[in-house]
Parts: structure tokens; C-alpha cells; sequence
């Protein structure tokens, strides 16, 4: 089956408005050749999607273009984008994508002009078994620079793997993709509700930060597991963000931050969380 989510967040109030639809696989299509995304009647390409949904009484419906003109990001390295391991991947299609259009969040229209976002894609046979991910778009010191992190824990039959976190870094026209496996296990990652905290440096740079929001920031949405049953995902777009970039080779040093501009999401079996499941 095919899934359409929404979710807009609501900063001032904590209100926020969270829906989704499900539609039989015969009422979604997913082209192989061409950026083309259809379900039900909601629409996905690379330029505009239009669409709406409604569920528990919340409805929000969009139209909207995008553009840019950045490189794709990948969180991994290229060479695991083909084999089976791990199996859930992730990129950025677009990242730093300017959005135009309109957005109407329970009747209530909003105009959206030049809103800094990005487009994304993952895909696979099945969730990862826990992890935080993060993503700013623009930091309010640094409207250019983007970042994309995350910290995944791996269960193989009964083991656990060690925390692996994989860090890219876009900050004065510089690219600095800290995602190797060998990487990602030297990094620290460590997260709670709702707090995280991760380091990763190599002989050329050293880059650590914290994202957090507090719990009213969150929303709960089940994800169905292909092999079966549910994960929990918490999800924030209006997450604190510092990092800290030096550069170990140049000397010099950068604060980069954001109040309200992260994303912050956590994805876990454990039901203990506190966060309503809106949908």
C-alpha cells in the first residue's frame, strides 16, 4: 500500500496538524524512469507537488514548486547506495530547495514564498532498527550551510551494533561528508528524549553539536515495519541546533546555529516515550 503524510508545525501554539492517508498500491504509482511520484491523487516530480490529506479531523492540502541548485547528498558512502547493507538508505535530492506556493492547513491558507527546505528519498526493505536523524537547512547564523547527521544503532539477530554516525557538512562552499563505516563507528553519538549530542573529526577538521527540542515540539507517528509491526518515529522541524566547526589544518574555528530550524527525529521500538500518536 501507499502512504501520504503532512505534517505542519506549529512553533508559537505547539499545535501542530499531523494527517495521513492510505491508498491500495493500484492507486500510487513510483516511476523507475523519470522523478515521478503519484499517490491517490497527490502528486511528487521534480519541480512541484500538489495534494492533500485528511484524517482524525485535520486536513492540510498544498500546491507548491521548488527549485535549487545544489548537489544530491549522500549519508553514506556510495558504495553501500548498492548492495544490501544497511538496508534502509537515505540522501538529500535537493538540498537548500526554495519553496513557492500555497499551503492550506485546516482551511486556514498560508502563502509560502522563498521557504528554504530540502527534498529527500529513502527507501529500503525495512526501517532501521534505532536511531536519531537530523537536518538543518539553513542555520540563522549561516543560511547557506546545510547539514544532514545522524546516529543508528543495527540489530543482527539478537546483537546490537555500536552507535554509527555518519555526519556531512556544506559550510563555505565546502563539502566535508564524514560517512565511511570505519568513520562512522570512530564518531560519538549518543541521544535521548529528547537531547542528542555527537562528535566526528578526522586529521583535516572537527565537527560536533546537540540538537534538542522540548517534548511539546514532537509529534508521534507509527511507522509500519515491512517485515512487520510498528515503529514509533518522533518528529520535530523546529528543533535548537549548535555545531561547532575547526578546522585542525587552517586553525580556525565556527559556531553555527539555529533556534528553530532543525529537524530532529527519532525512530524506536520502545512504546515509553510520552509522545501522542497522532497518526
Amino acid at each position: 500500500m501507499g502512504e501520504l503524510w503532512a505534517v505542519f508545525f506549529d512553533g508559537e501554539s505547539n499545535r501542530h496538524v499531523v494527517a495521513k492517508q492510505e491508498y491500495p498500491l493500484a492507486d500510487c504509482a513510483f516511476d523507475t524512469a523519470a522523478f515521478r511520484v503519484e499517490i491517490g491523487k497527490a502528486t511528487l516530480g521534480p519541480a512541484r507537488l500538489r495534494g492533500g490529506v485528511e484524517n482524525r479531523g485535520q486536513a492540510l492540502a498544498w500546491d507548491l514548486t521548488y527549485a535549487g541548485g545544489s548537489a544530491p547528498l549522500l549519508l553514506l558512502p556510495f558504495n553501500l547506495y548498492q548492495g544490501g547493507f544497511p538496508a534502509a538508505k537515505s540522501l538529500v535530492s535537493l538540498p537548500l530547495a526554495r519553496f513557492g506556493g500555497e499551503l492550506s492547513v485546516n482551511g486556514e491558507a498560508i502563502d509560502i514564498a522563498g521557504w528554504v527546505g530540502s527534498q529527500n528519498h529513502n527507501w529500503g526493505r525495512r526501517h532501521t532498527d534505532l536511531y536519531a536523524w537530523g537536518q538543518v537547512a539553513g542555520f540563522d547564523s549561516h543560511p547557506d550551510s546545510f547539514l544532514e547527521v545522524a546516529t543508528a544503532r543495527l540489530r543482527i539477530g539478537p546483537f546490537w551494533t555500536p552507535p554509527l554516525t555518519p555526519l556531512v557538512l556544506r559550510h563555505r562552499q565546502q563539502e566535508y561528508a564524514l560517512t565511511g563505516l570505519v568513520q562512522g563507528l570512530r564518531a560519538r553519538g549518543s541521544f535521548e528524549y529528547f537531547h542528542w549530542e555527537f562528535k566526528s573529526e578526522t586529521a583535516e577538521v572537527a565537527i560536533e553539536g546537540a540538537i534538542s527540542a522540548p517534548r511539546e515540539a514532537f509529534v508521534g507517528l507509527a511507522y509500519r515495519n515491512p517485515p512487520g509491526g510498528v515503529k514509533h518515529c518522533l518528529n520535530s522541524k523546529i528543533a535548537r541546533c549548535t555545531l561547532r566547526f575547526r578546522d585542525k589544518r587552517g586553525g580556525g574555528s565556527e559556531t553555527l546555529e539555529t533556534h528553530s530550524r532543525a529537524a530532529f527525529e527519532i525512530l524506536t521500538s520502545d512504546p515509553e516515550h510520552g509522545i501522542p500518536i497522532s497518526a
